[in-house]
């Protein structure tokens, strides 16, 4: 496992200049431009705007100064809040999607690991079925439904917690609806990776050498299925943190 940890690790820097670069090259292909709202611009105020920008530069040249200043951790201004520029953005409202998604994951992690290790220690039987149909459910209800399905039973019939506000840590309680909303799809692929995993695992020569041997089933299942097992869930949880902390509009 920490060879394939250190393989993803060397990959992902690849991964992301790759990606950086076909998003700058796509947006470039896009017909339009950053001014194009702007009808009545004047072409000598746009030919302006367009220098100070250095969007009048080569392709090769923009390029090479947005991986500079990417690097340099610059994000350059905003050209629909034009006011800001991308970095006083970020600074200004990442630290609460950060809080937001990292609780959302914690609770994902911890449901989906729950859920996986129930189904998975009982493949085939009624409570991984059950399970199973739960995580499917999960996944087919979006977060725009389900979390006024959470306020209604946890805030507007239990009062449980609070219908609605932010008010960060000094008052959790308000981040728990929310965050329970945005674990719970996640919580599911985790569960379905983690049986699947575990129900594979669990068929494997290596298994059945440790059952020989007379090790109990817990620690069968945790010990020497669960690494294995693990592999799909650690790929899954990239995708999953990125999602979190930059999607949770709704």
């Amino acid at each position: 496992m920490g060879r394939y940890l250190i393989r993803r690790c060397v990959q992902a820097p690849l991964l992301l200049l790759v990606l950086a670069t076909l998003s700058f090259f796509l947006m470039r292909a896009a017909p339009g431009g950053p001014f194009s709202a702007d009808r009545h611009l004047d072409p000598v105020v746009e030919q302006a705007l367009l220098r100070h920008f250095h969007l009048d530069e080569p392709l090769w040249r923009q390029y090479l100064r947005f991986l500079g200043d990417t690097l340099r951790g610059d994000l350059g201004p905003s050209f629909k809040h034009r006011a800001f520029s991308v970095n006083e953005i970020l600074a200004s409202r990442l630290p609460h999607s950060l809080l937001l998604g990292g609780l959302a994951l914690v609770m994902a992690l911890g449901l989906g690991f729950a859920a996986g290790l129930l189904a998975g220690a009982r493949a085939g039987g009624f409570l991984d079925r059950g399970i199973m149909v739960a995580a499917i459910l999960s996944l087919s209800v979006p977060a725009f439904v389900a979390g006024p399905l959470l306020q209604i039973l946890c805030s507007v019939r239990h009062r449980w917690f609070p219908l609605a506000g932010y008010e960060g840590w000094r008052n959790p309680e308000y981040l728990v609806l929310p965050a329970l909303t945005l674990a719970i799809p996640f919580a599911a692929r985790i569960a379905r990776l983690l049986r699947t995993g575990l129900a594979e695992a669990m068929g494997r020569d290596f298994v059945r050498t440790a059952r020989a041997k007379g090790l109990s089933e817990p620690t069968v299942l945790l010990r020497h299925a669960l690494r294995e097992a693990l592999l799909p869930v650690l790929s899954y949880l990239g995708p999953a943190t990125a999602a979190l902390a930059t999607g949770s509009l709704v």
